[in-house]
């Protein structure tokens, strides 16, 4: 079992490994400004997780959630904050390695990110998927640290 400090280098790494597939095999063009975005989500996925007990993960996580919030309801995003805010809870209704340490969450918790924005903003999916796959990625880098696929 990891810490916080080995989620977040192996997510980073495991980032970094997702821009060289995204760039040379997908030949995705990568704007620098977009860079950050994919590293905080990233990370978010890798400490995910380990957001359902009390933890410096934890701590980082919704450190990172609240600061996202703040920004949001700055620009009046309302709407996105709110299912933030409601995505934020989710953790709590399960146990310590419970329903966030499997596969089908892997897979699951990060789709509100094509979902979202396609059913409230009409976006176009094609546009969001690097950004859930980025997500789906730091979140399989966790996984594969702690060796926990039920």
């Amino acid at each position: 079992m990891a810490s916080y400090k080995g989620h977040t280098l192996v997510g980073i790494i495991a980032v970094v490994l997702f821009f060289g597939v995204l760039t040379y095999i997908f030949s995705y063009h990568l704007d620098w400004r977009d860079i950050p975005v994919f590293v905080i989500i990233g990370i978010l996925g890798a400490l995910f997780p380990d957001v359902d007990t009390n933890s410096r993960g934890q701590d980082i996580f919704y450190t990172i959630f609240f600061g996202l919030d703040i920004v949001l309801i700055t620009l009046k995003r309302y709407d996105y904050a709110a299912f933030l805010g409601l995505l934020a809870i989710l953790p709590v209704l399960g146990k310590h390695r419970g329903w966030t340490h499997t596969w089908w969450a892997m897979i699951i918790v990060p789709l509100p990110i094509i979902i979202l924005p396609v059913f409230f903003f009409r976006a176009e999916p094609a546009h969001l998927v690097p950004y859930y796959a980025c997500a789906v990625t730091g979140y399989f880098s966790h996984l594969l640290l702690d060796w926990k696929f039920r």
